[in-house]
């Protein structure tokens, strides 16, 4: 229910702000409401874990607003994703064999894009901030709960999914297309600590690696956009 009031007040927001800005004589609305879908490459930047990036998916919705005579556009965005990491431990009962334990993750994403118009209409390059909502890191097989993150005695692949719901990301992208249609490529990074939440669980045990937990987000997002 809270994602779906999230989401609800985002989409009444862009709307507010599209419609505003329409009725504004010095600006028009270029190309009005685009939905836009395609794939994630998630990572989580750490020296706490060994991690490895996996694929997911992403799908939204973008308002862009065109100023004529400026040398860029801006657009309003959301999106959500479920985006997979992989992180080695070692199974139950064992002592050296290594195995990956399979994570996902629900995101929410609001950003506010600034697009510089390198070829009007067909290619800008984008750049702004981003506000994410994430849900846990959720195992995808429970039978891994009980697996030892690599580097520690005791820190279970349980342990770790409590991870920070809030976060302030950067992207950075390019997008080429023609004026109906987009092919968009973006690099978000995260510049807050996506794990430190477990820095206030005091019932983790990090015996044998680090007990202070820092994560950045890293992912590279491909979407195609239809613009209406």
């Amino acid at each position: 229910m809270k994602h779906n009031n999230f989401i609800l007040l985002v989409v009444f927001c862009i709307g507010f702000v599209t419609t505003s800005l329409a009725q504004h004589k010095r600006y028009r609305i270029q190309n009005g409401i685009g939905i836009h879908g395609g794939i994630t490459q998630f990572d989580i930047i750490t020296d706490n874990f060994e991690t490895t990036s996996s694929t997911g998916w992403i799908g939204g919705l973008s308002a862009t607003v065109d100023l004529p005579h400026k040398w860029y556009s801006v657009s309003y965005n959301i999106h959500l994703s479920e985006n997979n990491v992989n992180v080695l431990g070692i199974p139950e009962f064992s002592l050296f064999q290594e195995e990956e334990i399979e994570y996902k993750m629900f995101t929410a994403q609001v950003s506010f894009l600034f697009h510089a118009k390198i070829v009007e209409d067909y290619i800008t390059a984008d750049f702004g901030p981003m506000i994410q909502y994430n849900s846990e890191l959720e195992l995808k097989d429970d039978s891994q709960e009980n697996y030892r993150i690599l580097g520690y005695q005791n820190l279970l692949a349980q342990d770790i999914t409590d991870i920070s719901k809030f976060n302030v990301n950067g992207a950075v992208g390019l997008s080429a297309g023609f004026p109906g249609f987009k092919l968009r490529g973006q690099y978000i990074y995260g510049f807050t600590n996506m794990l430190n939440k477990l820095n206030n669980n005091n019932d983790i045990d990090t015996f044998g690696g680090s007990s202070k937990f820092k994560g950045h987000q890293s992912m590279l997002v491909f979407t195609a956009m239809i613009l209406f």
